[in-house]
């Protein structure tokens, strides 16, 4: 492996660094970056500025409409708010009489952060959710109603908000098996009291994200307010950055408050139109909350009341193959892909994951085998899987090895600065002659680097791992301290994660076996070259360190899987490799080769040599112009 080659492999591990950097901000990077945006905290506070003096007018109408006798809701904006509760085997939704919305929201069957046997999503004032109906004379405020319920049941009810003279809005809500709520909104009587353009319901949703895990800055950037267009792909607002109102320009089909593991989702059968308003902005550490988001949106509305409108809600677990089972429960046919919410990474990514990881932990979980058992088995496939081409690679850097007496013997000529273009060419032409190619020994780099990527996208989100031990390790899903303090330390921050420490480990052990190999085949000045660049090589597991801290005992213990077992796959190849019989069968080739002087030089030495002849034709006509000008001027 030449020194460009190397290069190579240190700027993919750099890349590899900067993917995982990029997606671990730190919190005094999140401070600073908020502080300097002065744009955005401008418009923040006008925002608030704004939605503070909106409350205060409805507030005023409010109470100008309570004392007018004559307001088209009388009777409805006074009264007592009750709670009706619908409940299935999975989930549990509390329903105001007042605003006649969902106010509380929880979760069967999953453990809490503080070890409840349910999730509660959000409750009281963290999450609100407003209709408004823009009449002739008086704007309707669901928020502002008091519901009468009827037709109540376990899974059911229809909440009704009377109006004057006959007139009523009405909310009917249906729970299904799972974790799908069917809404179907509609006024009665009132087609007169709306203006013949009238055809939109404003909705406003609000919500403050809990915290549901142990590991908070884990968590955050897995949490990010999500939407799916009608015609095209699924998109979401930045996990770290402080976004408000952000446009939303195509018209989408729903619109997720997403942590981690949970999500609620409000999905609109007509659409909601072009030009929504979506917020974002990352709570402080210790607050109890990840984000405060807020999405203002328009969705159909029929002011005869023939037809409703229609809204499905989903509470619930960011499990893959249910998400893929919620679009088979709605009863708006559409394409909704809510799959998508468990993010699988970025096209090549989500791909190794779509169509392999998934259906191999599928299999190994439905065996009812342990999480950590099922990680050690999915690298123990994978590496079964490469192993043919990491054995040819290997074998490529053996054949380097036992070469380099020889190479050294036959370049030892060229040791100035200067004939180094010639030395590396004599090197290529040589390994050409035994049948050599020196760009193979960075083939298994480049085969497991998108495996890894591919793990590191699909470990975090797969809920499976949640609250599932293994050995020493509590919980798989977030980090696994052996030391823990009460103070946040600037890179390490306020715990040691012991599987962080084994990946890293193993990393320091791969890297010494790499070097290992490579320096036994590196020629003159190269292994010079090779010893000042160890000190890089060890130095990367040390940042992995920082940046991989505050990861999932699961993706760290992965690592430190892959790695072990590419060590000792390394260590048993050369234990195993015979150099002598090696050294003969290259001997074998290159005499085959020199018996055949009409063959072509192949691989990286015939495009070397191949360039070589180019320039040396190019510099031949530059010469041949230069005397033909020179004639001239004579």
């Amino acid at each position: 492996m030449d020194k460009n080659t190397i290069t190579g492999f240190v700027l993919i591990a750099l890349i590899f660094i900067g993917f995982g950097w990029y997606n671990q901000p730190s919190e005094e990077q999140l401070a600073e970056a908020a502080k300097k945006d002065s744009i955005a905290q401008v418009q923040t506070e006008k925002a608030e500025k704004e939605k503070a003096a909106a409350i205060e007018k409805q507030e005023k109408k409010l109470a100008e409409q309570k004392a007018d006798s004559s307001a088209l809701f009388f009777s409805a904006l006074s009264g007592e708010a009750k709670d009706i509760v619908l409940k299935n085997g999975k989930l549990e939704l509390t329903i105001s009489t007042k605003g006649g919305t969902v106010t509380k929201a929880v979760v069967k069957n999953f453990t809490d952060i503080e070890g409840n046997n349910d999730v509660t999503l959000f409750q009281g004032a963290d999450q609100e959710l407003k209709f408004f109906l823009e009449g002739k004379e008086q704007n309707i405020y669901s928020s502002q109603l008091f519901f009468t319920p009827t037709q109540q049941t376990d899974s059911s009810v229809v909440l009704t908000a009377e109006a004057a003279e006959g007139k009523a809005l009405e909310i009917a809500y249906n729970l299904g098996k799972t974790y799908m709520l069917h809404a179907q909104i509609r006024v009665k009587g009132m087609q007169n009291n709306f203006s013949p353009t009238c055809k939109t319901m404003g909705l406003e949703w609000h919500e403050l994200c809990k915290q549901q895990e142990k590991g908070f800055t884990f968590e955050n950037q897995h949490s990010r307010l999500t939407w799916h267009e009608v015609e095209g792909d699924t998109d979401y607002l930045n996990e770290t950055s402080e976004k408000v109102d952000e446009p939303i320009e195509e018209a989408i089909d729903w619109v997720a408050f997403k942590n981690q593991f949970f999500s609620a989702v409000i999905i609109s059968k007509d659409n909601f139109k072009e030009g929504a308003l979506v917020s974002s902005v990352p709570q402080k550490k210790g607050s109890g909350y990840l984000k405060d988001y807020m999405a203002r949106m328009t969705t159909a509305f029929d002011p005869t009341g023939a037809k409703p409108s229609e809204f499905e809600f989903y509470y619930g677990p960011n499990d893959f193959r249910l998400l893929q089972s919620v679009q088979e429960e709605s009863t708006f046919g559409k394409d909704l892909e809510m799959e998508q919410l468990v993010y699988l990474g970025w096209p090549l990514f989500r791909y190794i994951n779509r169509w392999f990881t998934l259906y191999v932990f599928d299999w190994l979980t439905h065996m009812g085998i342990p999480m950590g058992i099922v990680i050690i088995l999915i690298t123990l496939i994978l590496k079964a899987i490469t192993y043919p081409m990491v054995r040819k690679s290997y074998m490529s850097s053996a054949k380097m090895r036992v070469l380099r007496p020889k190479l050294e013997e036959a370049t030892k000529k060229y040791d100035k600065p200067e004939d180094a273009m010639k030395k590396q060419q004599e090197m290529m032409m040589m390994y050409s002659r035994y049948g050599v190619s020196p760009m193979s020994g960075c083939l298994p780099m480049l085969i497991q680097m998108p495996i890894w990527i591919a793990m590191f996208n699909f470990v975090p989100n797969a809920i499976q791992l949640r609250g599932q031990s293994f050995l020493w390790i509590d919980d798989l899903s977030t980090y696994d301290p052996i030391i823990e303090w009460n103070t946040n330390i600037w890179l390490i921050g306020d715990h040691i994660s012991l599987t962080c420490i084994l990946f890293c480990a193993a990393n320091i052990l791969y890297s010494w076996f790499t070097m290992q190999q490579q320096r036994d085949q590196m020629v003159g000045q190269q292994a010079e070259q090779m010893k000042m660049m160890q000190w890089m090589m060890f130095l990367m597991p040390v940042m992995f360190f920082f940046m991989f801290n505050d990861y999932s005992a699961g993706l760290n213990f992965y690592y430190f899987i892959s790695l072990f077992f590419s060590a000792a796959i390394m260590f048993a190849l050369r234990k195993t490799t015979d150099d002598e019989k090696l050294l003969a069968k290259l001997e074998k080739k290159y005499k085959e080769n020199e018996a055949n002087p009409n063959r072509k030089p192949s691989g990286l030495y015939g495009r070397l040599e191949e360039m070589q002849r180019k320039q040396q034709e190019m510099e031949q006509q530059r010469q041949e112009l230069r005397k033909k000008r020179l004639g001239q001027q004579k």
